[in-house]
């Protein structure tokens, strides 16, 4: 079922997502339904608070990606990307490793808001998969800017947060607008 995306202004996007203790059949159909809504919104990554609910899952799929490349090593291997897409990572924890780069981005929350965002060039990841397995590995690229810009959601963090002033008060206009249609939203009930 593809379900609303949470647009910026809306209080549970600043929400710290609960760790999931198990993988139930609740969780499973989120993970279900935020692929759908993913793919339906043609973002790359979606993660729960975007969909109203704070707890820590996300989804990621890059394979339609053909302009921006990423990179994956698994077991300190070189690892091909579209095998392991989609890929729902469950409580993840990210730790940079590579040098800082520039890059856009943009993000379902703030339809066609977007800004060069500097994060980590290449990350490692320990996360749960869907069937809450534990996963590990090391990825560059977009993929690493998705896994990261998800990660945030995660933690109550958004791509704004991470602009620099100028872009931010450039783009002042757009958030105030989005803002105010949050608030809209929340008095109509």
């Amino acid at each position: 079922m593809v379900l609303p995306i949470v647009k910026y202004g809306m209080p549970v996007l600043r929400q710290k997502g609960a760790r999931v203790e198990s993988v139930t059949p609740v969780i499973k159909k989120l993970i279900a339904d935020m692929f759908e809504t993913m793919h339906a919104h043609k973002g790359v990554g979606l993660a729960a608070q975007q969909v109203g609910l704070p707890v820590q899952v996300m989804v990621i799929d890059v394979r339609d990606v053909t302009d921006r490349p990423s990179s994956l090593e698994v077991g300190g291997k070189p690892a091909k990307v579209e095998e392991y897409m989609p890929l729902v990572l469950i409580n993840p924890k990210v730790t940079a490793v590579g040098q800082p780069a520039t890059g856009p981005e943009g993000c379902l929350s703030f339809p066609e808001i977007y800004a060069d965002i500097t994060r980590p060039e290449v990350v490692d990841v320990k996360a749960l998969d869907r069937e809450g397995n534990p996963l590990e590995f090391r990825c560059g690229g977009l993929l690493a800017r998705a896994v990261q810009h998800e990660t945030d959601h995660l933690h109550g963090i958004l791509f704004i947060d991470r602009m620099d002033k100028k872009t931010k008060e450039d783009l002042r206009p757009e958030l105030e607008l989005l803002q105010a249609e949050a608030k809209a939203l929340l008095k109509s009930g």
